[in-house]
């Protein structure tokens, strides 16, 4: 046996590589890492590039059927390949509809050592509902036996890992983390103009964001500010300085970096407490105050008063947006307090021997 062969890992995921955030920040960003450290990767998305870029527009089922089975198929003739993998790296399910067949292959009868990473709470039914054909054939309750199947299991936040923990003895709390060396690099100076609040995110959290339309219409009754959106579509929101930013990776610092307040309003429901605070470390990890909704891991990352805000009535958004629109300096203070927080604690680099520590 040649003890010095580079083991391998096969990452197992929903999308083409570079083609989802979640996956993006959840172990693409640590691929440098596993070469330094003698790995070798193969990547392994279940959808095509085609097929990525409709799934979530209207209409077009009959391509979106054609692209899942297509997805299908790959799975099925690339178990085979799996044999001289050390490692499968499954994120969130190896096939995003359908029950856990091909884990279950891969576990019982390939014998590989999964390692399962999920970073929301994808036992429950998305409450978004927003993309109706991906809900109707999606297949929630194989979360449970992924995680009983598994090696380890790679957890977002304390409440997923907490759930994990009723099916596998082997947890790893592995936060969400920012590159914040080469990517979330630049700080936002709080003296430029016009002064901004915006949000980020995709469509599927957009409805989020309208729950306080109305405290930002009464905002724009005292304050001068423009209100940034930064998504794959517009919003439907009556504002008189509503400017919508399309997401590009190639621009996405650039865009963020116009805000100088950033927010991230959720609902206090089980499926919210599974989000892993992404937006909330992105304003941060610039420097930018984030003002939150005291869900899940939100009140770990952002401390009230000291990078950001806690919101949880109107009032309270109200106030602490009219906080923040007054006073520059502390706008300064709190994006300073919060590019710390990132870094020691949710950067890729502070993470990075955790991440490497799932396949030890």
């Amino acid at each position: 046996m040649n003890l010095n062969k580079p083991r391998l890992i096969v990452f197992l995921c929903p999308y083409p590589e570079g083609g989802a955030p979640s996956q993006r920040f959840r172990f693409e960003q640590y691929l440098q890492a596993l070469n330094d450290n003698g790995f070798q990767y193969r990547i392994e998305g279940f959808l095509d590039e085609k097929t990525n870029r409709i799934l979530y527009q209207p209409g077009q089922t009959a391509k979106k059927l054609l692209g899942v089975l297509k997805g299908f198929l790959r799975r099925l003739l690339f178990l085979p390949t799996l044999n001289k993998a050390d490692y499968v790296f499954i994120h969130r399910e190896a096939t995003p509809v359908g029950p856990p067949i091909v884990e279950w292959i891969i576990a019982k009868i390939l014998k590989k050592k999964i390692i399962y990473d999920f970073d929301d709470a994808i036992w429950l039914r998305d409450t978004s509902g927003i993309n109706s054909f991906m809900a109707k054939i999606k297949w929630q309750q194989k979360v449970a036996s992924i995680c009983r199947w598994s090696y380890k299991v790679s957890a977002g936040n304390n409440y997923l890992y907490d759930f994990a923990k009723q099916y596998c003895q082997q947890i790893v709390l592995n936060p969400t983390t920012i590159d914040t060396e080469h990517y979330h690099n630049q700080r936002k100076n709080q003296h430029d103009s016009p002064l901004t609040i915006g949000w980020t995110g995709s469509h599927s959290t957009m409805k989020y964001l309208y729950a306080i339309e109305d405290v930002l219409q009464q905002l724009e009754k005292v304050y001068a500010f423009r209100f940034v959106v930064i998504s794959n579509r517009p919003p439907e929101m009556k504002l008189k300085n509503l400017h919508f930013i399309p997401w590009k990776e190639a621009t996405e610092i650039d865009d963020l970096l116009q805000l100088h307040i950033g927010i991230m309003p959720l609902p206090d429901d089980l499926w919210a407490k599974g989000k892993c605070g992404f937006k909330a470390l992105q304003y941060l990890s610039l420097g930018i105050p984030a003002l939150v909704s005291p869900v899940g891991v939100n009140a770990k990352i952002v401390a009230q008063g000291v990078n950001g805000y806690l919101c949880s009535s109107d009032q309270e958004w109200y106030d602490s947006l009219s906080k923040l629109l007054n006073d520059q300096e502390l706008r300064t203070r709190m994006g300073a307090a919060g590019r710390n927080k990132v870094e020691e604690e949710y950067s890729v680099k502070a993470n990075t021997s955790n991440f490497l520590g799932l396949f030890k």
